[in-house]
């Protein structure tokens, strides 16, 4: 055999080597790996409040208190509000604490069959209105500071529309709000869900719901996960096998993907609002949008609003964000763009030190609580 086969035959036998050896390690410390390992959500806290199946939660403070006015983080009904707390050091309410800040996060539960019924205003009207209001009166004050996140950012421009001296200052991130803007930008690989949705009549919404009273989980993590269809094929084995050299990679990775499987069914009533109202019909920026006889109108939004958006977002294009700030009242009206996608502002190492130090500057030019009377 010439030299030089004898050459790339030795450094191909050297590189399968060197991958058995890792997929050996991997497979070491995939044993090792317990459930308590990949615990996600672990920031001490109590519950506060209860409500059907809702919970409210208080975390116990970590810092010395320099936001006089609490934060209550609302998530959506798409996934769960345990991505804010993913793990020690990718947490956003960790660093809202760390930086003096008190907390309140709101879990909607596990939706069954029995909320069937659930509309857009029972979480808005009912189950949002009473956690604030708990905070209000265990506080003394008239107004809160409202973080909402997604499809929770819708709840809470309805809840700061329609309440406006309830919220002293609202925070939204990768919160839509025109849905129709999902293409604004060019880009073909943004806002498949937006064009997914308006391909079906609303009698394709109705049969999807009646199928099985709501809006499976299971469907929503797959519609998302062939959003990204390469990156979903190759996760597994690509990107698992990326971690086999660093176990702390490989418990990020398994949080994560814990995190993408506790994904809760939708409310059928308030998915079929989401999905026709909002998402085909885009009657929120239109200022058609009814929680039962009340229209949502953007514009009496008036207290200062802080918007986050991903400026790689293809869930939530930035263009569909970014259009609040023609629609509200208020004068006081900042945004924040951040590098990565929909999720990665939350979790990634890079936005660790950003979103949570942008969000509470920003609340600290304008806080002063204001009390009841």
């Amino acid at each position: 055999m010439p030299a030089e086969q004898k050459s790339g035959a030795a450094r191909a036998l050297a590189e399968l080597s060197d991958f058995s050896m890792k997929i050996a390690r991997g497979q070491r410390m995939l044993d090792r790996v317990k459930d308590e390992h990949v615990q996600i959500a672990t920031a001490d806290k109590e519950i506060v409040f209860r409500e059907d199946k809702t919970t409210l939660y208080r975390y116990k403070s970590t810092a010395e208190r320099k936001v006089s006015v609490p934060v209550l983080v609302a998530y959506g009904q798409i996934g769960r509000y345990t991505m804010t707390d993913l793990q020690e050091d990718r947490s956003m309410l960790r660093n809202l604490l760390a930086l003096g800040v008190d907390v309140y996060a709101v879990d909607w539960g596990s939706p069954s069959r029995s909320d069937r019924w659930l509309k857009f205003e029972d979480y808005v009207d009912v189950y949002l209105n009473d956690c604030i209001e708990f905070i209000c009166r265990e506080h003394g004050i008239e107004a809160i500071n409202l973080l909402g996140i997604c499809e929770g950012g819708v709840f809470s421009l309805c809840y700061a529309a329609l309440n406006p001296e309830r919220v002293k200052n609202l925070i939204l991130t990768i919160t839509p709000v025109d849905f129709h803007q999902d293409q604004a930008e060019g880009r073909v690989n943004h806002g498949l869900l937006n064009l997914w949705t308006r391909g079906m009549s609303d009698d394709d919404v109705d049969r999807l719901i009646e199928a099985s009273g709501n809006l499976p989980g299971e469907l929503t993590g797959y519609v998302f996960s062939q959003m990204t269809p390469g990156a979903t094929l190759s996760k597994y084995n690509v990107g698992l096998l990326d971690t086999f050299d660093d176990e702390k990679k490989l418990l990020n990775f398994l949080r994560m993907e814990k995190w993408l499987a506790d994904r809760p069914h939708h409310p059928g009533e308030a998915a079929k609002q989401l999905l026709i109202n909002l998402y085909k019909n885009n009657e929120m920026i239109r200022g058609e949008f009814q929680l039962g006889e009340r229209t949502v109108d953007l514009s009496d939004i008036s207290m200062p609003v802080l918007n986050v958006y991903a400026k790689d977002d293809h869930i939530i294009p930035p263009k569909t964000t970014q259009a609040l700030r023609d629609a509200v009242g208020t004068s006081d009206y900042q945004e924040i763009g951040l590098e990565g996608g929909h999720v990665g502002v939350f979790v990634s190492g890079k936005s660790q030190g950003v979103l949570a130090k942008g969000i509470v500057e920003w609340l600290s030019e304008r806080d002063a609580p204001s009390a009841r009377d």
